[in-house]
């Protein structure tokens, strides 16, 4: 066996063990029930490394990892080692660490989750916090460890759910972002835009600072109001953002003006100038690249766009940004989570979609095909069911004739089933 393989194996070994805790991302979060007593007891047995290098915390309904990829690579930019810590992945769980710009090795993330697992038995024998540890609390401990032996100085931490219970509450963020909130994960963080706007931007530590582009909403059910009175609570400064523009520019200028803060209060590049917006440049773009989000590939003469958004307002902000460039409405090929608001995602897509094709994963708690394809048609959609995702992707294709184009979007266990096959048929179309 080569050691290529051997690491493969070990990681792979690793993550049997990590399968057989309580994973979050793949239950029903409606009885969502956590506290950050697990993870942070085993990040004490594994020496607090959570301290051991800076980071930029940052939550949001949608785009926080988008922001979180261009933070840390304008942070490389200026010389600095710097990490990314962002859920889910798409294909292979190395996307969750990176470290300026590249998934860690399969060798360093088996080591960490090894780490991780041990702190947790250990748990469980002494009767310690640790041993009620999550998948999520686990692999999160996990990149706080590999940050930390690995001399990441900066890391960018994208919140998993929530905020305020997260696992990545853990550390404190010199500086956190709430990119914006809207309604998701009702089940687990309520109905209300303000009591959300309290859980994502909780991540706010005492005298901490958070930049946000969160607008003011409703007298009765206002986001921002929340956030003013939770930091006035904790006597913390908040940086309210004007953003506008397709969603893409907003979370570039979020992290440009993240970057500028950050150079406000003393932060320099290794060169000694101060940090700022100007590090995004062309390099960093190359490195903010992210699997699932934004992608275009080519598939026997047909234009195919990737990308995983599941919140209303990301998908029709994409469906903007798409329209001046591929003509006609697209065949669209989706799968949504049981805990999105399913009218409000696919009633974007009226008028928008030529037909849209249901299906599901194998993987995470996704709708039936079926089931969403009668949510699609009671609201008017020319609506498919088809439960295999490649059979979804081919019968879309074929649909799309000559001059067509498919969208495939709506969560990111269909984009890591689909963009396999997609690379490949690309690959074969050259």
């Amino acid at each position: 066996m080569s050691a290529a393989q051997e690491d493969a194996r070990r990681l792979s070994a690793a993550f049997e063990r990590m399968d057989r805790l309580v994973d979050w991302e793949r239950r029903d979060r409606r009885d969502w029930n956590r506290n950050l007593e697990p993870v942070q007891n085993v990040l004490r047995r594994l020496g607090c490394p959570e301290r051991r290098f800076r980071a930029v915390h940052v939550s949001g309904t949608k785009g926080k990892g988008s922001t979180c990829a261009w933070i840390a690579a304008g942070l490389s930019r200026a010389g600095y080692k710097a990490g990314v810590y962002a859920s889910p992945h798409v294909e292979h769980p190395r996307e969750r660490v990176r470290i300026d710009g590249e998934g860690v090795a399969d060798a360093v993330l088996a080591a960490g989750l090894e780490r991780a697992l041990e702190a947790r038995e250990a748990g469980l024998a002494d009767g310690g916090a640790a041993g009620a540890a999550t998948w999520f609390d686990l692999i999160t401990a996990a990149a706080f460890l590999i940050f930390a032996e690995q001399g990441v100085e900066w890391a960018a931490v994208e919140v998993g759910l929530g905020g305020r219970l997260d696992s990545t509450n853990a550390l404190d963020g010199e500086l956190c972002v709430l990119t914006n909130v809207d309604l998701e994960h009702t089940g687990a963080l309520g109905n209300r835009l303000d009591g959300i706007a309290f859980e994502k931007g909780s991540i706010v530590p005492i005298n901490g600072v958070l930049l946000t582009g969160v607008r003011r909403g409703a007298a009765d059910d206002d986001p921002l109001g929340a956030l003013e009175a939770l930091c006035a609570e904790r006597e913390a400064r908040l940086i309210v953002v004007e953003l506008s523009g397709p969603l893409r520019e907003r979370n570039r200028e979020l992290a440009a003006r993240a970057l500028d803060e950050l150079g406000a209060v003393g932060v320099q590049t290794k060169t000694g100038m101060p940090l700022g917006r100007a590090l995004l440049d062309e390099k960093a773009a190359r490195l903010a690249r992210i699997p699932g989000r934004w992608e275009d590939f080519m598939v026997g003469g047909v234009p195919v766009h990737l990308d995983a958004a599941h919140v209303a307002g990301s998908l029709a902000g994409l469906l903007d940004e798409l329209a001046p460039r591929l003509a006609g409405r697209p065949q669209v090929v989706i799968a949504l989570g049981k805990d999105k608001e399913h009218a409000a995602v696919l009633k974007t897509l009226r008028g928008r979609a030529d037909r849209v094709w249901c299906t599901t994963s194998r993987s995470g708690p996704l709708l039936a095909a079926e089931d969403l394809a009668d949510r699609a048609r009671a609201i008017g959609l020319e609506a498919v069911a088809e439960p295999d995702p490649k059979e979804a992707l081919s019968a879309a294709l074929e649909a799309s004739g000559g001059g067509g184009w498919v969208l495939v979007t709506g969560s990111f266990y269909l984009a890591g089933e689909l963009r396999p096959m997609l690379t490949a048929a690309a690959q074969t179309s050259r």
